[in-house]
């Protein structure tokens, strides 16, 4: 079985990486910045060195961006990964 979640873009990307020059260059920038945040060796390093408030806040802020940009199928299917 192949895996459902990738992060090919890091991999491929080879632009440049700032914020704040063009918003082409910040949208490539964030999807750089996300898929080395969700690496799992990064993140068994992190997530238990943040405070309860800060798994919160990051959990809370991550729910928003989702339920605002995405509708309720977009949500199941993209970040479920789930057959809808």
């Amino acid at each position: 079985m192949s895996p459902k979640h990738s992060h090919r873009f890091v991999e491929n990307y080879d632009g440049m990486v700032a914020f704040g020059f063009s918003r082409d260059v910040d949208e490539k920038s964030l999807m750089v910045y996300l898929q080395k945040f969700s690496d799992d060796g990064l993140l068994n390093i992190l997530v238990p060195r943040l405070s309860d408030r800060e798994m919160a806040e990051l959990f809370d802020m991550l729910s928003h961006i989702l339920r605002k940009h995405l509708t309720d199928k977009e949500y199941h299917t993209h970040f479920l990964k789930e057959e809808v």
